[in-house]
């Protein structure tokens, strides 16, 4: 298999040999990792459960844990989960890998749609695969949502989505996802949603593919799933807290796959997961920092308020030379979005994730509003 790297190794190669400003601290606004302390209850929990590590974890994950993941989503989007519709996983980066190869082993022409740009991960699911790829092109010209109507979607045997959005930070309403749930019972491709950022946003709440669901009456969820995860809401990456949840008759061969992978949650892990999944103060409290980093984003760039997600998706003339023209000048490292699709898309973009605290959120914005003025 030959997989492309990693975009923060192209931005290594192409910041290599360049000479960023003296003038200023670094800052490097490239990976969607929150730059915040993970909260202490999370912590204290991990090291009180540390005398679990004597013990083997099961993949279908202890009750305690699918209860606090049930619990947030019946809370969250009022969507009522069984045990047998619900799986703990190691995160949602093993299972965006893994899913797919177990769901399309039989398949002797595999077709995987998914949106583009992307988080790579999905193509790099889709060469394991040696699947076929269709990419949902999201531009400016269609509002960064995909086109539902792309022939070749009828071949499709799973679609990935990713609303919110990373890296555009575009939504989709309950209406338009309920639409793309009528396309994946008509065709019977597996619709999957990647809804890692659903709870960071200003104003109005993100639905869940769950949900709109429900909304058209696909009440078992047939041929529907969602991930997500701590990483972002937490301020967790580094406890490795997720599920995939929906339909349970896929779910059910999928545990007896995930029973071979080994990628079940060490116990420690487990309760701390739970604490966290059970808690929404801490996860209101970090909204806030993120929205306000978005207004400043609004405010000091000029550009429309991001609706969710912590990303800025900024229009710039080449993206490349915008990158390492910010970085010489203002010791500012930011994402190419070429670095992030494919056949073009993400070219004229560079994504912006504003991780930081907002104190040095705004610094570091009115360096990148600077450097964006001397251009002019």
């Amino acid at each position: 298999m030959k997989f492309e790297p990693y975009p923060f190794e192209k931005l290594t190669n192409l910041l290599r040999g360049l000479v960023p400003s003296s003038d200023f601290e670094p800052c490097a606004l490239t990976i969607g990792e929150p730059q915040f302390e993970t909260p202490l209850f999370i912590q204290e929990e991990l090291k009180n459960s540390s005398n679990l590590l004597n013990k083997y974890p099961k993949t279908s994950g202890e009750s305690y844990l699918r209860d606090a993941q049930k619990s947030f989503v019946k809370n969250r989007f009022n969507v009522v989960l069984s045990d047998s519709e619900i799986i703990p996983t190691f995160g949602t980066r093993e299972v965006l890998f893994n899913f797919p190869q177990f769901l399309l082993f039989d398949v002797k022409e595999p077709v995987i749609a998914y949106t583009n740009p992307f988080y790579q991960i999905y193509e790099g699911a889709a060469k394991a695969c040696k699947a076929e790829v269709v990419y949902l092109d999201l531009t400016k010209k269609n509002g960064f949502k995909p086109d539902i109507g792309l022939e070749k979607l009828k071949d499709a045997n799973l679609v990935i989505l990713n609303f919110p959005n990373n890296p555009t930070a575009s939504t989709l309403s309950i209406d338009e996802l309920g639409e793309w749930v009528k396309l994946a019972l008509k065709y019977d491709f597996v619709l999957l949603n990647d809804e890692c950022y659903s709870e960071l946003y200003c104003d109005e709440k993100p639905v869940s593919l769950l949900e709109a669901s429900l909304h058209v009456d696909n009440n078992s969820f047939k041929n529907v799933l969602v991930i997500n995860s701590v990483s972002k809401r937490s301020s967790a990456p580094g406890l490795r807290s997720g599920f995939i949840a929906g339909d349970e008759t896929i779910l059910k061969e999928y545990m007896k796959y995930r029973t071979y992978v080994g990628a079940a949650t060490p116990l420690p892990l487990q309760k701390a997961s739970a604490a966290a999944w059970s808690d929404e103060v801490h996860v209101e409290l970090s909204r806030e920092v993120y929205k306000k980093n978005l207004e400043l984003a609004s405010e000091i760039l000029g550009v429309k308020r991001s609706e969710a997600t912590f990303y800025v998706w900024l229009e710039v003339d080449d993206e490349l030379e915008f990158t390492k023209g910010l970085y010489e000048a203002k010791n500012v490292k930011v994402l190419p979005g070429s670095f992030l699709g494919r056949e073009g898309i993400g070219r004229a973009y560079v994504r912006i994730a504003l991780v930081e605290n907002s104190k040095k959120t705004k610094e570091v914005l009115t360096r990148i509003g600077d450097f964006i003025k001397a251009q002019i």
